[in-house]
């Protein structure tokens, strides 16, 4: 069974809001108590929030589909519906987060405690109350709530560290953190023992940091090869990177210059590496043969203008110098660093404010209608009753809708689909005093008939 996941995809669906009520206030004498339905609750959101006691993806491997609580209907006594309870999913800090079909990156997760709103909860439907007017005194519907936010996101995992060490597999990389800190890697003596970062915290003099042993890279690592994207990608946050060198490696056409040399061009190959400081780490030195191959080759090493460090992981001969070398470093780096801003909780509004929208001719006989506040509008409606399909009608004669239609060369008897041509809704229109026919989502055989009209005239109700 997997003990480290670094890349999921994870379905995410947000609360519904709750629907409006619609209720007449009932009082021994008082008939005419007026209404008092209730709003609906909002649906819970679905967020993201970084907890420093995460450290894997693996419960959303297990466990990818999460969903917020919905809101509840409101009711009489003008009593709001209880708000759909969050849910919020913990992921480590260095979460980036995409968008699974178009790989937009929504939000990149650092800092303990930041949070990010992935999926936004419906917003529950008017009752009846909010929707009294002095036409509409005592309104017999309310408002459908809303659905919530549904998609598709996928969390990557990018360690956060402060010193990478890279190299071939079975560089001894596992050794060296074991020996410069408390981490425990697994250790073998046969490449690819490593197949997941590990973690380490060193100490030298005032300065801690951490440093990532990121599983060994091997030519073509760049484009893939032998999981190298899995692999890079944990090197992107780091500010040092420390390439290790087998000195003692019996392997035919490797030697320490040829493994620099392939592993610098993975790294350039990758992008976005180029600029960060190096060091290299000549290891194995406890060998013999493996120490005079070292005092071989650190001059040509220096000449290309790197600090050089001969060490053995084994031994811990040289490691004092190398950590105090790499505190160095990483102390210059975080200096440069500008300051953090204090993190907050991240979301994406809804625009609810856009009052424009689109009519487009698609035949002769067929318009289509597109539009935040329209589209909306129609997913607040409960079809079923004949009064607030009126309301609805009402409304989109005010934004203007019958007018641009006639503009368009719409006819009596035109289809009209409010919404996306597939799963919007079809409308028999009739212009002014006609009747207009509402056939709920396209391809349904339902078909609702208003009892009031489009136009000027209106129902007795609204009159009031």
């Amino acid at each position: 069974m997997a003990e480290f996941v670094d890349r999921v995809v994870l379905h995410v669906k947000a609360g519904d809001g709750g629907n409006g009520c619609a209720s007449i206030h009932r009082e021994k004498f008082k008939p005419l108590g007026g209404p008092d339905g209730g709003n609906g609750g909002r649906g819970g959101d679905v967020i993201l929030e970084v907890d420093p006691n995460t450290s894997t993806l693996l419960d959303y491997h297990h466990r990818p589909h999460r969903k917020a609580a919905n809101g509840k209907q409101g009711m009489g006594a003008n009593r709001d519906g209880a708000n759909g309870d969050d849910v919020v999913l913990t992921v480590p800090n260095g979460t980036v987060v995409k968008d699974a079909k178009t790989g937009e990156v929504l939000i990149d997760l650092v800092g303990t405690g930041t949070r990010y709103v992935v999926a936004q909860g419906g917003p529950g439907g008017l009752g009846n109350a909010a929707l009294a007017s002095t036409r509409r005194k005592a309104p017999g519907f309310a408002l459908l709530g809303e659905d919530g936010d549904a998609l598709d996101v996928v969390l990557e995992l990018k360690t956060v560290a402060d010193v990478a060490l890279v190299g071939f597999p079975n560089a001894g990389k596992s050794s060296l953190i074991a020996a410069l800190s408390a981490a425990r890697p697994k250790i073998a003596d046969y490449p690819f023992t490593t197949l997941v970062p590990n973690l380490g915290v060193v100490t030298a003099g005032e300065t801690v940091f951490t440093v990532a042993d990121v599983p060994g890279l091997i030519p073509g690592a760049s484009q893939g090869k032998g999981l190298g994207h899995e692999f890079l990608r944990h090197v992107e946050r780091c500010s040092t990177i420390v390439q290790v060198l087998d000195c003692a490696t019996l392997e035919p056409g490797r030697d320490p210059l040829s493994d620099y040399d392939i592993i610098e061009a993975e790294l350039a190959a990758y992008g976005e590496l180029g600029d960060r400081p190096r060091l290299v780490v000549l290891n194995k030195v406890d060998v013999p043969e493996a120490r005079e191959l070292a005092d071989m080759v650190r001059p040509m090493l220096e000449e290309k203008g790197l600090r050089v460090f001969e060490i053995s992981a084994a031994s811990h001969e040289g490691l004092r110098p190398l950590s105090f070398a790499m505190a160095e470093m990483v102390a210059a780096a975080r200096a440069a660093k500008p300051v953090e801003e204090p993190t907050r909780l991240v979301i994406r509004p809804k625009q609810y404010g856009d009052v424009g929208f689109t009519v487009r001719r698609v035949d002769d006989n067929t318009f289509q209608v597109t539009g935040e506040r329209p589209e909306r509008w129609i997913r607040q409606t409960d079809f079923s009753n004949d009064e607030a399909v009126g309301y609805l009608a009402d409304r989109l004669e005010r934004l203007g809708i019958e007018k641009a239609l006639s503009e368009a060369g719409a006819k009596a008897g035109a289809e009209v689909v409010i919404g996306p041509m597939e799963g919007g809704y079809l409308f028999d229109w009739r212009p002014s005093l006609d009747a207009v026919a509402v056939q709920g989502p396209r391809g349904s055989d339902d078909r609702l008939w208003l009892t009031e009209t489009v136009g000027d005239e209106r129902s007795a109700q609204d009159q009031e």
